[in-house]
């Protein structure tokens, strides 16, 4: 009895050593529901706050985002202007930064910021197959789907149809040389009638990205080719461009203001909302039950393809999409986001909300969600005749060069600063230095200079 006693007595030690041990353990590994594990957080950088319909995506939509994953999104808005908003993305991905995680990235970009970017196909292959196919192949760089299309956009005219039906017009400009007599006509007897600030037309002068986009509908309108063509061959100094800009340095201080070589998409909205222009340039994604920003309660802006040139109509592919960034901590979980944002639901909201553009493919494939869209459907059958394209894809990296140069040049001109001709000719050179292309004549003839 007694050694069975003693016995028990050594061995207790040890017991009680390793019971204290199990505790510890489970208690190290064991979650307390007063403290819950801290979420992972990822920082989406984008939209706003300046831009109309950027102001309109507010952060509920990270909010329903969190509550369904868990993780939490922290957000930083972005500069309104494209090539501002380029320079902040390169200067975070340039110091490696692993914040932010999500990137909302123009259309022109996959290339520029490829060697940056997560290739999504690792974690949305099935979903990448859901968008529009030239979304997808316009971000997709050497086999790598460096961003998930977001939404897409096209550059239109909007228009006073009320002022047009009192100037006895029953259309709207399909030519440019239209749009001049009819801004004309309109200013003046506006002017006549009181409203001496008023202009004909308004459009996104100022020296960035917006520039180009309204640059090259002009040129390729008016048969000047497309800057850099396919083959890499740069063809911008030719006749037809020098025209095609001599006639956009006309329009300032007659049918425009001269301010409008400072205008950006807001400033130029702004001034058709304060009734104080008959037609603007801008993008196919407006709500236009926010038109009511107009004095006037008559008034009533109406939208159309913008106007040809002498050769036909041309209106640039816009839009944006999302990239992850390879500094991220969080790959997985930002891929999630982009999954969440461009999921069938979320663009559903987007449509129907914010008026954007879906880049998903079953919002064009009838008329299911068309028609509740009729404006956007009566222009969708044109499209494929008047689209173009900047030259991102074959620009490949010095894209951001390429259009720096030419809105640059182009800027020079409206401003009165450079002669056309000889601000195409230098334009020429440039481009030739950047890009190592070599001269040649616009598609279906115009010589170079």
């Amino acid at each position: 009895m007694a050694t069975n006693v003693s016995a028990r007595a050594k061995q207790w030690p040890l017991s009680f050593l390793l019971l204290v041990l199990f505790l510890v353990f489970v208690g190290c590994n064991r979650t307390d529901s007063n403290h819950p594990a801290t979420p992972t957080v990822i920082t989406f950088i984008g939209w706003g706050p300046a831009t109309q319909r950027e102001l309109s995506m507010d952060q509920s939509v990270f909010e329903q985002f969190s509550r369904e994953t868990g993780i939490r999104v922290d957000f930083i808005p972005g500069p309104e202007s494209m090539t501002e908003r380029l320079e902040l993305y390169q200067r975070y991905l340039g110091k490696k930064s692993s914040t932010p995680d999500v990137y909302y990235v123009d259309v022109v970009w996959p290339a520029v910021l490829a060697d940056e970017m997560v290739d999504l196909n690792q974690y949305l292959a099935k979903e990448s197959g859901e968008q529009l196919e030239t979304e997808v192949r316009n971000n997709t760089v050497n086999g790598r789907l460096t961003s998930m299309p977001f939404n897409t956009e096209l550059g239109v005219l909007y228009y006073r149809a009320d002022l047009l039906r009192k100037y006895g017009y029953r259309n709207p400009p399909a030519t440019w040389d239209e749009l001049e007599k009819m801004a004309a006509r309109i200013q003046a007897g506006e002017r006549a009638g009181g409203n001496k600030d008023f202009w004909g037309y308004v459009w996104e002068g100022a020296a960035y990205e917006g520039l180009t986009c309204n640059a090259l509908e002009w040129q390729v309108a008016n048969g000047g080719g497309n800057l850099i063509e396919a083959d890499g061959s740069i063809s911008v100094n030719n006749p037809r461009t020098i025209g095609a800009m001599e006639r956009a340095r006309r329009w300032i201080g007659t049918i425009s203001p001269p301010s409008v070589i400072a205008f950006k998409e807001q400033d130029a909205r702004n001034v058709l909302h304060a009734g104080k222009a008959a037609f603007e340039r801008d993008w196919l994604w407006r709500q236009f039950s926010q038109e009511s920003m107009i004095p006037n309660p008559d008034a009533t802006i109406a939208i159309a393809l913008l106007p040809g040139g002498s050769a036909r109509r041309a209106s640039t592919i816009g839009g944006q999409s999302l990239a992850v960034s390879k500094y991220s901590h969080h790959p997985q979980e930002a891929a999630a986001l982009v999954r969440f944002l461009t999921s069938h639901d979320e663009q559903l909201t987007l449509w129907k909300k914010h008026a954007m553009l879906p880049a998903r493919r079953e919002f064009y494939a009838g008329s299911k969600y068309l028609q509740d869209r009729p404006e956007i459907a009566q222009l969708w059958k044109d499209l494929a005749s008047v689209t173009i394209v900047r030259p991102s894809t074959v620009s490949g990296q010095h894209y951001d060069e390429v259009s720096r140069a030419y809105f640059s040049s182009v800027h020079s001109i409206l401003a009165g600063e450079q002669e056309a001709g000889k601000a195409m000719a230098e334009l020429q050179a440039k481009l030739e230095k950047i890009t190592g292309g070599k001269p040649g004549p616009p598609p279906g003839g115009g010589a170079i200079r």
